[in-house]
């Protein structure tokens, strides 16, 4: 087998090993939750017989070792199970807000991984400027600034005293293609500001650490033009770094937002999440936690890889074995 292929396999097997360790933490947690589903869901007029009617219901009278092999036999089979506040299947509730958490993380990445870049190797190909000093001193700023410190300036200017953008991010098709991204214009503003400002910082760090190296340094003697340096041999060797920054943004994008979600009333799955808390629906707890660890680690498996793809130096250090060198 070839070793860059063996290698893939170690990463996904560390990769399904860490979500197997992570629906345990998951199960784990969610039964030290404080509060009981069945308490808040019947209400302050709740009788111990009714509680223990819910509890048989919901299958919690069972040991927790059991109910958590059936949980997880039926994650393997596609089964989420019941939602205990609203008796609808988990597995629905996730396909309607994943749809719509996933298009504001696509329009965010489509709009932010872009700029980000190209501000990195801007500042880059132009360091110790004072555009690059300008620039830095901005992005840095930006990175330090909470997201819901953001949203909530946007609001503010944008959609109380212009009145140009609404408020409310509503989700929907009525309207037409138009007034959907109009709708989902401040959220996406909002989250692409903090993602971009982290990915450029990272980037022009990257790009400006390697310009020290020797391989670089014999470039610049031979007379290669700077800009060719920084976008063809420095860059190639950047994919890695910035491959997992860009991951774990993107992986921010899908589980992170619950701030954005809340100031824009946006019907995520991260808001789902918060809510489920509140209600003590377990079902939904541990299937937006999967969910959240599961894009973490596929995104951050996708960089590795790409890292190896991009790198000769990496896939030259792949033992036999398949482990990296």
């Amino acid at each position: 087998m070839h070793p860059s292929l063996r290698f893939a396999l170690r990463r996904f097997a560390v990769g399904a090993l860490i979500l197997l360790a992570v629906s345990l933490l998951v199960f784990v947690g969610c039964e030290i939750l404080p509060g009981d589903v069945a308490q808040v869901a019947l209400g302050q007029f709740a009788t111990p017989e009714s509680i223990r009617a819910l509890h048989q219901q919901f299958g919690l009278d069972r040991p927790a070792p059991l109910r958590y092999l059936e949980w997880l036999i039926g994650i393997l089979h596609g089964d989420w199970g019941m939602s205990m506040g609203t008796k609808v299947p988990v597995a629905q509730l996730l396909g309607e807000r994943l749809a719509n958490t996933a298009m504001l993380a696509g329009a965010t990445t489509i709009v932010a991984i872009p700029l980000a870049l190209a501000l990195g190797l801007l500042m880059a190909l132009r360091a110790g400027s004072r555009f690059d000093r300008a620039a830095s001193v901005v992005v840095l700023a930006l990175s330090a600034t909470p997201e819901f410190l953001i949203g909530t300036l946007a609001v503010m200017l944008f959609s109380v005293h212009l009145n140009w953008l609404p408020a409310v991010a509503q989700v929907t098709f009525g309207g037409g293609w138009a007034a959907l991204a109009r709708s989902l214009l401040l959220p996406v503003i909002t989250l692409s500001i903090v993602v971009a400002a982290q990915i450029a910082r990272m980037t022009r760090a990257t790009i400006v650490n390697l310009l020290d190296l020797p391989f670089i340094e014999m470039a610049t003697l031979k007379g290669v033009p700077r800009r060719r340096i920084i976008l063809v041999h420095a860059l190639i060797n950047a994919v890695g770094p910035i491959a997992n920054v860009v991951a774990l943004n993107i992986a921010y994008l899908v589980s992170g937002i619950v701030v954005v979600e809340t100031i824009f009333a946006f019907p995520g799955v991260a808001r789902l999440m918060v809510d489920a808390v509140q209600a003590r629906d377990l079902p939904v707890v541990q299937a937006c936690a999967m969910l959240f660890c599961f894009a973490y680690v596929v995104l951050i498996l996708a960089a590795d890889l790409l890292a190896v793809l991009f790198n000769p130096r990496l896939r030259r250090g792949i033992h036999p074995d398949g482990s990296a060198g």
